[in-house]
């Protein structure tokens, strides 16, 4: 869900000549909104998939539409914020792209990979480069945690998770096996402190992903720390080089490390070498390929570089937060 703002620093007449072909690929609103029904109906497969029933049943349509519109909304509120941001500083941008993924059970549980936007120009202040960075983990970020907090604060009891694995009922405790999901530092907070139904069932993270209003919420969260890794084209790059300039090279270059290491430890745990599966995942090899060849790790500069006032200071350091909160070295563990 990065935008695409690679630009680097033309002269005057290349950067003119090279807007103006941007211009011309604009894309009819048409692919939009093909690429957002279909994406419907690709989550709405993934939240069948996620209650265990069979997706392809025509008669479960209907059970997965609560998980669609959740993970809709989240996307379109992530996306909408960088939008309406860009709007706001008078820069060219398209519309979300959303990017559906069908057979839930063969290819992407989640039932798509996201959505982006195309910036067709050079965001040319710093200020711009901030608002538009942040304003779309920002806004998934509370649609991400309002979800959680209402699928807390409704949890039903553990029948209700019986009814889904009948077999469950026998011993009265799920497996501790399986897919999991990594347990966040908000999640954990939330499922703490606030306060749950009477008789209300946690489950496991093994078996959130049944609960609709808990696995968009999580999902939520989970692409809003991929968002923030503060590495080149990613919304995180673009704020720690709005708040940083130049100094922003020593964090991507770290994180980079980070990211390989943790890659590195997954490996070890996929051939056995180790079992450190909390501290690292083979998934982030996928992330340190593409930030190599794609993404890049640092961010390339802007020619306007005003100081930004404590507002916005005040916002990245809510970055942050949102980062610190939602960030796990091992998402997902099967």
């Amino acid at each position: 869900m990065q935008e695409n703002t690679q630009y680097s620093n033309f002269k005057e007449p290349q950067l003119e000549n090279y807007i103006q072909k941007t211009k011309k690929k604009k894309f009819g609103i048409w692919i939009n909104i093909t690429l957002f029904i279909l994406t419907c109906i690709t989550v709405t497969f993934a939240g069948v998939y996620w209650l265990g029933k069979d997706p392809y049943e025509i008669s479960n349509f209907h059970l997965g539409v609560t998980y669609a519109v959740l993970i809709i909304l989240f996307l379109s509120f992530h996306e909408f914020g960088h939008y309406f941001a860009a709007k706001y500083h008078k820069v060219d941008v398209t519309l979300p792209f959303y990017i559906p993924m069908p057979f839930p059970d063969l290819l992407n549980p989640f039932g798509t990979m996201g959505a982006v936007i195309r910036i067709r120009e050079p965001i040319k202040s710093r200020k711009a480069l901030f608002d538009i960075g942040i304003a779309g983990p920002i806004a998934g970020f509370i649609i991400a945690s309002a979800s959680i907090i209402y699928g807390l604060l409704t949890l039903p009891a553990v029948e209700y998770l019986y009814n889904i694995h009948p077999e469950y009922a026998v011993t009265g405790i799920p497996p501790e096996s399986g897919l999991t999901f990594a347990n966040t530092l908000l999640y954990s907070l939330l499922k703490n402190i606030l306060p749950l139904p009477v008789n209300s069932f946690i489950p496991p993270m093994n078996e959130i992903y049944h609960y609709p209003f808990l696995c968009a919420g999580w999902f939520g969260l989970f692409v809003t720390s991929l968002n923030l890794m503060p590495v080149g084209q990613l919304d995180g790059g673009h704020i720690s080089y709005a708040l940083l300039g130049n100094s922003h090279k020593v964090i991507a270059k770290i994180f980079f490390i980070l990211l390989a290491v943790m890659s590195l430890i997954g490996l070890s745990n996929e051939l056995g070498y180790t079992n450190l599966i909390h501290y690292g995942s083979l998934m982030w090899a996928v992330w340190v390929i593409l930030i190599l060849f794609v993404i890049k790790i640092q961010h390339p500069p802007i020619n306007d570089m005003q100081e930004l006032g404590i507002g916005r200071k005040l916002l990245g350091v809510f970055a942050l937060f949102m980062f610190v909160c939602s960030f796990t070295p091992a998402p997902i563990t099967i």
